[in-house]
């Protein structure tokens, strides 16, 4: 796998005045570079032999002896860095050369959702490679496999990253190369690909941020607002098994100095360790929320705005903006997270990253504490959420097996 994240030395980066953090790869892309790939000329895996290396394990290792899984994303993003630059550079890249031109990175990831608990611990493989190419975009599937003693595996995770291309000179959009489909295996997975591309452009154009809620949902959050949202003063609520929790009582923040420690080949801050901070903050306020542990289901979508510079002040705020029970788990929840650059000359905030998560518990008696909007902003996210939940329960209900 090609290394994502900086192995130099942070004083030789700053003592080179000649070549800012922020600009590699200055060189124009040679012309005929843009070769048609082989789906699997991009394939990258990583092994981690959980079960065969206690070493290993314990570096992994959570509170209740299973394993970090914020640590496993922060791997995925370094994976699907890896299978990018793959593609653009060939199957036989061993490394990340200088001044050719270009550099990937990661737009959005659309879900990563589990399908199989992490328990037991066994030795694990992460694998993916690109499924799609746009003209300067490429969709990389990845999956997260237990490998059993006996030789079989089982499939717990599996994940979609997009990743765009930019030019190291103009930092504009650049072209990828295209696909070779060699297989009706290949064409399936391209037309999946095509699928999700389309997916991702509805959801943008229904995006409450874009149009208004539509008539049912319009309905479901006033009828919600009719049964609890309108006396603020703590009177009882109509059922005395619902506790009723403000959408800006649920806030839980964190700000952090970014290391240059956690620098990607960019000199930028490393998107998979943002994920990590993203994902135990959230997974802290879900333990709040609940008055218990919970399991991760699901990333429900992750944007990267901008880049979030080494040196910085990043701030991370979460907020519950969904609480429910189903027939499956008697509490769903879901988290929204987003980061923060601090200036700090005037204390303005600008948006680098925002994360949509779920969690659940898989047993007990269902949720009694609900999360309830007041403001109209909050009114939506509450929508954002309720729209992940749905989706999420569909994703399992196809995924059953």
């Amino acid at each position: 796998m090609l290394p994502v994240r900086s192995k130099g030395l942070w004083s030789e980066t700053l003592a080179m005045p000649s070549a800012p953090a922020g600009t590699p790869h200055a060189a124009p892309r040679a012309p005929n570079a843009l070769v048609p790939r082989r789906m699997h000329d991009s394939y990258c895996e990583i092994m981690l032999p959980f079960a065969s290396d206690p070493a290993l394990l314990e570096s992994y290792t959570n509170a209740s002896g299973g394993i970090r899984t914020g640590l496993l994303m922060e791997h995925l993003d370094s994976l699907a860095g890896s299978i990018a630059y793959k593609h653009m550079l060939g199957p036989d890249v061993a490394a990340l050369p200088k001044n050719v031109g270009f550099y990937m990175v990661t737009a959005s990831v659309d879900r990563l959702d589990m399908l199989a608990s992490l328990y037991p611990v066994r030795n694990m493989r992460l694998s993916g490679q690109v499924i799609h190419t746009g003209r300067s975009s490429l969709e990389i599937a990845v999956r997260m496999e237990a490998l059993e003693k006996d030789g079989t595996e089982q499939t717990i995770m599996l994940g979609r990253f997009c990743m765009v291309c930019r030019d190291a000179r103009t930092h504009g959009s650049a072209p990828v190369n295209p696909l070779n489909l060699d297989s009706p295996e290949d064409h399936i997975l391209y037309t999946i690909g095509e699928v999700h591309k389309q997916k991702r452009q509805s959801r943008a154009d229904r995006s409450l941020n874009r149009v208004p809620p539509s008539s049912a949902e319009a309905e479901s959050l006033h009828s919600l607002y009719l049964k609890y949202g309108q006396d603020e003063n703590g009177s009882p609520l109509p059922s005395p098994d619902r506790e009723r929790v403000w959408m800006g009582d649920t806030r839980l923040e964190k700000t952090l100095i970014m290391f240059p420690q956690e620098r990607n080949v960019h000199q930028k801050i490393f998107g998979g360790y943002l994920m990590r901070l993203a994902y135990e903050l959230g997974f802290a306020n879900s333990c709040l929320f609940t008055r218990d542990h919970v399991t991760f289901l699901s990333l429900d979508g992750i944007a990267f705005a901008r880049p979030v510079p080494i040196g910085s002040l990043l701030r991370l705020t979460s907020y519950i903006v969904h609480s429910s029970s189903s027939e499956n788990y008697p509490a769903l929840i879901h988290v929204w997270v987003h980061a923060d650059v601090v200036n700090l000359e005037t204390g303005a905030e600008q948006r680098t990253n925002d994360f949509r998560f779920t969690w659940c518990r898989e047993s007990g008696p269902p949720l009694k504490r609900m999360v309830v909007p007041k403001t109209y902003g909050e009114a939506m996210q509450w929508l954002e959420g309720r729209r992940a939940l749905e989706m999420g329960s569909e994703i399992r209900k196809l995924r059953k097996p």
